[in-house]
Parts: C-alpha cells; sequence; structure tokens
C-alpha cells in the first residue's frame, strides 16, 4: 500500500491557499497554518498551532512572505522530526534564505530554499519552481509525484533565490516599462496603439502577457516592491548599474503607497 504523504502549508494567503488545494487533490494529506486567515478549505485540515501543524509532516512548505520568513522557521523547525524537509517558498533574497537554512541545521533538518519562476495563480501547484540547498532533492522526490515541477540545482541554499532576482529583475522592470509607457501615451490618447504595439513585440501572448503585469503589479504592488529591493541589492553588489532597478522600485513603491492611502 502506497503512503500517503503528509504536508504542512504554513500561510494560507493566495500562494499557500492555491499550494494547499492542488496538493491535497493530487493525493496528499495536506495541513494548514495561519492564524490571519479565518476561511475553512476543503480538504484541508486546518490546525491552529504551528507545532501540531508540522508535527509528523514530511515536508513543511512555508509561504508567509519574505517578511515573516525567519521568524516562522525557528518554531516550526524546533517541532519538525529529522526526516522532515523545511522548503522555504516564500519571495526573499539569498541572505533570508541562507539564514533559514542555518536554522535548520544547528536542528538538523534539511531545507530546500525554493524559488517560484511565476505568478502561482496561472498554473497552480504545477507552477514551475528552482530548489537549492541540502533538502531540495528530497524536497523534489516528494512533490514531484504529486505534480510540481521542481527543478534542483546542486548548490546551497540562497543560490535559487539569487537566481530568481535576476528574473525578477527584468519580469518587474518589463512590468514598470509597461506602466510607464502606456501611462505616458494615455495623456495623448494613443494608449490603445501603443498597447498593440507592445503586444506585437512580445509575440504570441503578448496581449495577455501585458494585461498580467499590469494587474500583477497593481495587486501586489507592495510585497514585489519588498522582493525589488534585494533586486536593487543583488545588482549594486554585482558592480553593474541599477539604474533601472531602483526606477523600477520607484514605481513599485509609487503604487503600493497609492493603494495604501
Amino acid at each position: 500500500m502506497t503512503r500517503t504523504t503528509t504536508i504542512a502549508v504554513l500561510g494560507l494567503g493566495e500562494a499557500g491557499t492555491i499550494y494547499a488545494r492542488g496538493l491535497a487533490a493530487a493525493g496528499a494529506r495536506v495541513r494548514g497554518y495561519d492564524p490571519f486567515a479565518s476561511r475553512s478549505l476543503d480538504g484541508i485540515d486546518r490546525i491552529d498551532d504551528l507545532a501540531r501543524a508540522v508535527d509528523g509532516a514530511d515536508a513543511v512548505l512555508s509561504l508567509v512572505g519574505g517578511a515573516s520568513a525567519l521568524a516562522v522557521a525557528a518554531p516550526a523547525l524546533d517541532a519538525l522530526r529529522p526526516e522532515a524537509v523545511y522548503a522555504d517558498f516564500n519571495t526573499a533574497g539569498p541572505d533570508v534564505k541562507r539564514g533559514v537554512s542555518a536554522l535548520a541545521t544547528t536542528r538538523g533538518i534539511r531545507m530546500a530554499d525554493v524559488a517560484v519562476l511565476a505568478p502561482v495563480p496561472r498554473a497552480g501547484h504545477r507552477t514551475e519552481v528552482l530548489a537549492s540547498g541540502d533538502g531540495a532533492r528530497p524536497l523534489a522526490e516528494l512533490l514531484v509525484p504529486l505534480g510540481v515541477p521542481v527543478e534542483t540545482i546542486d548548490a546551497e541554499a540562497g543560490e535559487a533565490a539569487r537566481l530568481r532576482l535576476l528574473r525578477s529583475g527584468f519580469m518587474k522592470g518589463l512590468a514598470g516599462l509597461v506602466i510607464e509607457g502606456l501611462g505616458a501615451a494615455r495623456t495623448t490618447g494613443d494608449e490603445e496603439w501603443l498597447r498593440r504595439q507592445m503586444a506585437a513585440e512580445l509575440g504570441p501572448g503578448g496581449a495577455d502577457l501585458i494585461d498580467r503585469l499590469l494587474d500583477g503589479t497593481h495587486r501586489h504592488a507592495a510585497r514585489r516592491a519588498f522582493e525589488m529591493r534585494a533586486v536593487v541589492a543583488a545588482a549594486e553588489a554585482s558592480g553593474q548599474p541599477a539604474d533601472l532597478a531602483r526606477a523600477t522600485l520607484a514605481w513599485l513603491e509609487r503604487i503600493a503607497g497609492e493603494r495604501s492611502g
């Protein structure tokens, strides 16, 4: 008889909820923990105590946000058994991922630095991810059979996050160019013309990509600004100019301020 994989999902925001539902539908036993989310989820065992949520889990998926990643990791790791894998799916810079890895190492737990490479709502739990750290391969062995496309790299925790920052700088920079260009064109009544020009240059699916860039940037500006600060830091640390990265961060901070105002 095949043993059912038990997965604890920490953080039931948009991405966490999608992963929890998708993994449960794929046959995993899923526990969900989030003291700030009250809605019930079919097929998910909601547990209101962090230690009980992760106790006995084969893998823990942390989707609590980069700002909370370290704070949540310590108590969760304290409650894990040595055979488990702690997977940090949060959008954060390499330093945060290395910090979580250090906490895991002191407790004898394998940790996977997981970089999600596309917006989760688009493909659900089947979104492509990149993983590094000593828990990367064990995590892939657990998640690939459940439909999660995990690419592993033989590198320490923080490397997957570093590579994701390179991609994020491009994607968020592209979104900034689209927003700025369409905004300028709007003032002269040329927005639709420029949108068609952009879509044509982006190739098949270009119009849909523009819509996703605009919608995602405005809905998640604060979260993306947090990540973009790490992109700026990484660009500056490389010795390369970070002009576009800083400009993109300025756009995200402006949009986030407008939405919170």
